[in-house]
């Protein structure tokens, strides 16, 4: 079989193209301020530097290196969540549940029809009420083997949380991560078109779950279609559905020792404004907890955690190439460039095509700015005066952004979430960006007619 581009080779191909857009686009930058605690741009405060800040073999030899830097928060998230599932999966508890519940569904078809629906309406709730982004990362590791256990394949079993949080965090009714900023920066009341922001999170929220389902039921019929058919076959995970399974103590309390910290790690980001940094914290305690109730020895532990680690290892190289790329950019202050040469472009264009030319816009900035705070930070001060100039409500500026930062992001091979989210599963992204392409391209073009009564409308 013909091997796909390796990703971390794809990456650093990016990073060079980088570098040699710094040696043609013209250096420049805007003004910064700060504001509520946030530096902005300022509006009309761009200037081109007096030369080109090029970033030569030796900038992009030590990006990488950089980006471990940049990136050390979500890396040490990955190998940390890595070595806490290790050691959860080998004490058996993840397997016998998930042969229970494949067992129960076998038993009830009809009740199988509605897990993908639920399950994915609950993770696009979280993104699209605080932000679930980074935090569906653990759930990755444990909807896999139930979702091949169902008879689905590992794709399915990375889209439940992943991309149903991004299609939440596309279709954002609370968000404060990027709704909220993007509402602040732009002088905007949170409940401006509060109606039609909902209308936004359904469509999306409906639109991700049927790609999902119509795909998990072709798998269903026939698992050799699956994408992921060799890979999964190697995962080595057969769950016989024959015959029920007896729970022992120690899986039902490691069980609901997950359950538990669930619970924690949605009060810890509600309540206390946690990140990956304390989600992370929270999980090796878990890890820690499970092998002590399933009685194995400190070494076992500390070794099993040690080797769930390394087996990240690889994506850790491929988060911090990713990174990468944005100190390439940054240091050779290509980024406002680009955002002022296309802001340019935009304020010749009909106010409607202006729009959605803002969301392009935003699409391309996010190839670079995978923040959604930062991107606001970066991108609002712009767009929302531009808005006025064109007669465009900032209504329309704001959705544009967040349409550009959600929906855009789960292709992106520059995004640590999303190439983290893939090495946790063992994805190739070759394989992932074969797939969700279709989805991806129904999406660019619902953002471009969903921006269309924003403009109109005039909320």
């Amino acid at each position: 079989m013909k091997k796909g581009l390796n990703t971390l080779l794809l990456i650093y191909l990016i990073v060079i193209f980088a570098a040699i857009m710094t040696y043609i686009l013209p250096a420049g930058e805007y003004q910064r301020e700060e504001q509520n605690g946030k530096t902005v741009v300022v509006p009309n405060s761009f200037k081109t530097l007096k030369q080109n800040i090029p970033q030569g073999v030796d900038k992009v030899i030590l990006a990488p290196i950089k980006g471990f830097e940049k990136a050390a928060e979500i890396i040490v998230f990955i190998l940390i969540i890595g070595g806490a599932f290790s050691v959860i999966q080998k004490t058996g508890a993840i397997d016998i549940g998930l042969k229970k519940i494949a067992f129960v569904m076998s038993r009830k078809p009809g009740l199988q029809k509605y897990f993908i629906p639920v399950t994915m309406t609950f993770f696009s709730l979280g993104g699209s009420l605080f932000g679930m982004c980074e935090e569906t990362m653990p759930f990755v590791l444990i909807f896999i083997p139930l979702a091949i256990a169902l008879g689905y394949d590992s794709l399915v079993g990375t889209a439940i949380p992943f991309l149903g949080a991004a299609a939440g965090f596309a279709g954002a009714i609370l968000n404060p991560f990027t709704l909220g900023i993007a509402l602040k920066i732009t002088e905007l009341p949170y409940d401006i078109g509060l109606g039609y922001r909902i209308l936004i999170w359904f469509i999306s929220t409906i639109s991700m779950i049927t790609f999902v389902q119509i795909y998990a039921n072709k798998i269903k019929k026939n698992p050799e279609k699956s994408l992921v058919y060799d890979i999964d076959k190697n995962r080595h995970i057969d769950f016989s559905l024959k015959e029920d399974v007896d729970f022992q103590l120690k899986h039902k309390i490691i069980l609901l020792s997950i359950a538990i910290a669930m619970v924690i790690m949605v009060w810890g980001i509600l309540a206390k404004g946690w990140f990956i940094i304390e989600i992370a914290g929270l999980f090796m305690v878990l890890g820690i907890l499970s092998g002590i109730i399933a009685k194995m020895d400190s070494n076992s532990i500390i070794e099993t955690f040690k080797d769930g680690a390394k087996d990240f290892i690889g994506v850790a190289f491929i988060i911090a190439c990713a990174k990468g790329l944005l100190v390439i950019a940054q240091d050779g202050k290509i980024i406002d460039t680009m955002l002022f040469y296309m802001s340019n472009v935009i304020s010749y264009l009909h106010p409607i095509v202006a729009a959605q030319m803002m969301f392009i816009t935003q699409g391309v900035i996010n190839f670079f700015v995978h923040s959604g705070s930062g991107q606001a930070a970066l991108t609002m001060p712009v767009m929302a005066p531009l808005a006025d100039v064109l007669g465009i409500p900032r209504f329309a500026a704001v959705l544009a952004f967040q349409f550009g930062e959600g929906w855009i992001n789960p292709i992106l091979p520059t995004s640590g979430v999303t190439m983290g989210v893939l090495g946790l599963a063992g994805i190739p992204y070759n394989k992932w960006f074969k797939w969700i392409l279709i989805i991806q391209i129904y999406f660019f073009i619902l953002a471009l007619i969903l921006l269309i009564p924003a403009v109109l409308i005039k909320f």
